[in-house]
């Protein structure tokens, strides 16, 4: 088994990718910490930290719409996260299947807006 450190960033945080296990889909993306990770991998339910409320949040905990790990991975660098689930129902909370529905429309984007 090979050894690593994941690396966190100063807030004590990494990104986490989501990813349906099947279809491959990107459903969302959320910032774990330590803790969290650690009551990801116990529970095999998706655990993440809530920047806006400072607290751990289960997925699916309000909505009922889980997220069931079954593989984790981490990048090259040791710095990204990426979590394949099973998604019980819509993983976005406007009640999409994955939060990226939207498409920027590169024609017409302009950076100086």
């Amino acid at each position: 088994m090979e050894s690593f450190e994941l690396k966190y960033d100063e807030k004590g945080l990494i990104p986490a990718i989501v990813q349906d296990s099947e279809t491959k889909e990107v459903l969302m993306m959320a910032y774990m910490n330590r803790e969290s990770l650690l009551m990801t991998v116990k529970t095999r339910k998706a655990t993440y930290w809530s920047r806006s409320r400072k607290k751990l949040w289960v997925k699916g905990e309000t909505s009922g719409n889980f997220q069931y790990v079954e593989k984790i991975y981490y990048d090259c660098d040791a710095d990204t996260l990426l979590l394949l689930v099973r998604q019980k129902g819509a993983a976005c909370h406007t009640g999409s299947k994955s939060c990226f529905y939207r498409e920027l429309d590169m024609e017409g984007y302009n950076s100086e807006q």
